[in-house]
């Protein structure tokens, strides 16, 4: 066939669909199957037809159209909005790819999704099933249930068209015939403002208004403002009119984000405000290392990468899209200015956008009078646009658990333990999203490519309980260990080996040549309803968890046999400690760095179910006891006593002591007479790490200071601010008493001379 006749189908269909998008204010997206070629050309053809003159994004490993990202660069694509978004499945079909860069299409715009024939598209392998695949698996061992179901979506939502490019067929329309409707807003401020009529005149809804009144309260310090969203609710837009509107008062607004093309969006907002005000007195952004807008006033508002913003100064510190930020990055910003703005994707694309509500809005509260509101009205397309229909959809962005009121008061023994086949999950489309809602809402790492990480992973189980047939709590379970030697000999030479966490950690970093051989099965996540958590679920979901796999007859799912140990990796805090501990796990490893995301150190936890099992555990907490207090005084010197008190009390053994006459008379003498700390603090540290194991010491405040005095070897001044001693002699004589007992409990006949003799 003529090319040129073969592209009549698709620039007729680009046509209909780009005047319907633009008279609606709403997005179409374009499916053009077929080989990878054809589609290629199709693409650009479509861009052509479409009379697609503005900012154009191709979404692919190939040169198609406009500016090229590569598959797993579209975090870059945060906060921007663009007329067409061209995204290539044949290489990679990646979910978290698909979420970011559709919801940086704007209304009226166009989403175009190249793929392979629909029909044979869940079987054509890419990148995700390498993503997937981990050893011993291998990518063959990958399921389709995830594409089966993308497919199924494109197929059934609106809005979307199908062009087979092979055949040149129409095998879907994607028009919806809606009367047109565009978006409106009068402009009209709140009753009692402070920011200028004219910032309000620029709001497009009337969330944005609200939004903006908020933001007026960061005129005060001690002051924190979140505006929370989904993608395309105008939240960057209501940041930067309040940024402009400060700045026009005098303020020095500092705004970061994790990259300047993330917050371009609220720039150009508040130049268009600045300049509306008549305040608009330079303008550093093209070509600026530092872009920067200056008021006639003197204020300014300017960018800071992450990095250099937490060194910087200002009044105000707007953080934009802090959803993409590690928490540590968060706390660090906090410092920067009396008052903060923290602009958060509620239903996060970019995949950490739990770690803000679930690891940082708390402190946030601690620190600050905090202002929160949600923007729910779209403000880049029209209300019920059925693009963000079928993605939330697709990707589960808007699963949420059952309903409260069907589980509260609920308790464990009326629950029922299901081993969660996942191809009912993928067609039963209420249990997979009460199971990936729960997922979701518990976890500050739950993102798009955990769906089909859940559904299609060889090495992935799921397990649940339900009451009344509806999920309550339920465990993401990952298959690791049993590596082959070749395998094993790899992770030890450095090489990381995916989707084995701990045996990848044990062998490599801590240098054990055989953690490869047992198998593990680590708890990746595990999630119960808000209604009845604290109520003993997750303990009894492990519990269930525990006698299937440690049994002696195989699961039933056939992929796994028995294990020799479960296992847990997470970032510790003395709750999540204390939960593990009294499931009987037992710390092996507290990570010397905090893990970007969680903004926390890295507990890992065995629970042996195996001889082999209690080999591995036994000889990791035997280094662990051994290598401990020595990262405590370096590496983690600053890690809160808490966590180190959680760790240690979930530290399986205990340790030797052997101190010389002298070491023994000097903690004597401080414990009851004259001796000094600082003369030799090594028996001081040995005696307090065995205590802590031990569980010797029955005060907090006394643990609290061994740990932080005695294993961390803070400074006095340090120690007496961190724990609230009134000053450091208070600090010392606390000391003293802190080992008291432990002289009592640990003292050999010539600790109790010694003490005779004080």
């Amino acid at each position: 066939m003529d090319p040129d006749r073969r592209s009549e189908t698709v620039r007729g269909t680009v046509r209909r669909l780009r005047a319907e998008a633009k008279a609606t204010n709403e997005r179409r997206l374009l499916v053009l199957s077929g080989a990878s070629e054809r589609c290629r050309r199709a693409a650009r053809t479509a861009v052509e037809a479409g009379g697609l003159d503005g900012s154009i994004v191709s979404v692919s490993d190939r040169e198609l159209v406009g500016e090229r990202l590569g598959p797993r660069s579209t975090g870059e694509l945060l906060g921007e909005t663009h007329d067409c978004l061209v995204v290539d499945c044949h290489d990679a079909c990646l979910p978290n790819t698909l979420g970011q860069a559709v919801g940086a299409v704007d209304g009226g715009g166009l989403v175009i999704l190249l793929a392979p024939p629909l029909e044979t598209w869940p079987d054509t392998a890419c990148d995700l099933e390498a993503i997937l695949a981990a050893p011993p698996f291998s990518p063959d061992d990958v399921g389709d249930r995830f594409k089966r179901r993308l497919v199924r979506t494109l197929r059934a939502h609106r809005g979307i068209a199908i062009v087979d490019v092979d055949s040149d067929r129409l095998l879907k329309r994607g028009c919806t015939d809606p009367a047109p409707r565009l978006a409106s807003a009068d402009g009209t401020p709140p009753e009692r403002h402070a920011f200028p009529t004219a910032v309000y005149a620029a709001c497009r809804t009337a969330d944005q208004t609200e939004a903006v009144h908020s933001c007026e309260r960061l005129r005060d310090p001690g002051t924190a403002v979140v505006l929370e969203a989904d993608r395309g609710r105008g939240k960057s837009s209501a940041a930067g009119l309040a940024a402009a509107a400060l700045a026009a008062g005098g303020a020095d607004v500092l705004v970061t984000a994790p990259g300047y093309r993330n917050a371009a969006e609220l720039f150009e907002r508040a130049a268009e405000t600045l300049r509306t005000l008549g305040s608009l007195a330079g303008d550093d952004r093209d070509g600026s290392t530092r872009p920067a807008l200056h008021a006639g006033t003197g204020g300014t508002v300017r960018f800071e990468k992450p990095q250099a913003a937490a060194e910087a100064s200002a009044d105000v510190c707007i953080v934009d899209e802090a959803a993409a930020l590690p928490v540590r990055t968060l706390e660090t910003l906090l410092s920067v200015a009396p008052a903060s703005c923290f602009t958060t994707t509620v239903r996060g694309y970019e995949g950490s956008g739990r770690g803000f509500d679930v690891r940082f809005r708390g402190q946030l509260e601690d620190e600050r009078t905090v202002t929160a509101m949600t923007l729910s009205e779209p403000i880049r397309y029209a209300p019920g646009d059925p693009i963000e229909v079928w993605l939330f959809h697709a990707l589960l962005l808007g699963a949420t658990p059952p309903p409260a009121e069907l589980i509260a008061g609920s308790e464990p023994t009326e629950a029922t333990y299901r081993r969660l086949d996942r191809e009912e999950l993928a067609a039963d489309g209420t249990r997979l999203r009460e199971a990936f809602g729960l997922l979701v809402a518990a976890h500050y790492r739950t993102e798009p490519t955990d769906l089909a990480r859940l559904l299609d992973a060889p090495n992935v189980a799921v397990r649940a309980l339900t009451i009344g047939g509806h999920v309550v709590s339920v465990a993401l379970l990952g298959l690791e260990g049993g590596l082959d030697e070749a395998t094993r000999e790899r992770a030890y030479g450095g090489d990381r080996i995916d989707g084995n966490l701990v045996p990848d950690l044990l062998t490599s970093q801590l240098r054990d040549p055989e953690a490869g051989v047992p198998t593990g099965l680590r708890v990746m996540r595990i999630a119960t309803h808000h209604a009845v958590r604290s109520n003993g679920f997750g303990s009894a979901l492990l519990d269930a968890i525990e006698s299937e796999f440690g049994s002696e007859e195989r699961p039933d799912d056939g992929r796994f046999g028995v294990v020799d140990y479960l296992a847990t990796s997470y970032g510790a805090t003395p709750e999540l400690l204390g939960f593990w501990r009294d499931n009987g796990y037992r710390t092996i490893h507290l990570s010397s760095t905090r893990n970007e995301t969680s903004g926390e150190h890295s507990a890992v936890m065995l629970r042996p179910l195996s001889s082999a099992g209690r080999d591995l555990a036994d000889r990791h907490a035997d280094w662990f006891r051994r290598r401990f207090p020595d990262v405590l005084a370096g590496p983690l010197d600053s890690v809160d006593p808490d966590v180190v008190r959680g760790v240690l009390d979930a530290t399986a053994g205990t340790v030797p002591v052997s101190l010389s006459a002298f070491e023994r008379r000097l903690v004597v003498s401080t414990a009851d007479g004259p001796g000094r700390y600082g003369t030799a603090p090594r028996p001081f540290r040995r005696l307090a790490f065995r205590a802590l194991l031990d569980g010797a010491i029955d005060d907090a405040d006394m643990e609290r200071l061994l740990v932080v005095k005695a294993l961390q070897n803070r400074p006095w001044a340090a120690t007496a601010e961190t724990l609230g001693y009134v000053s450091e002699r208070a600090c010392m004589r606390a000391l003293g008493e802190a080992f008291e007992p432990i002289v009592e409990a640990y003292g050999t006949e010539i600790l109790r001379d010694e003490g005779d003799r004080c």
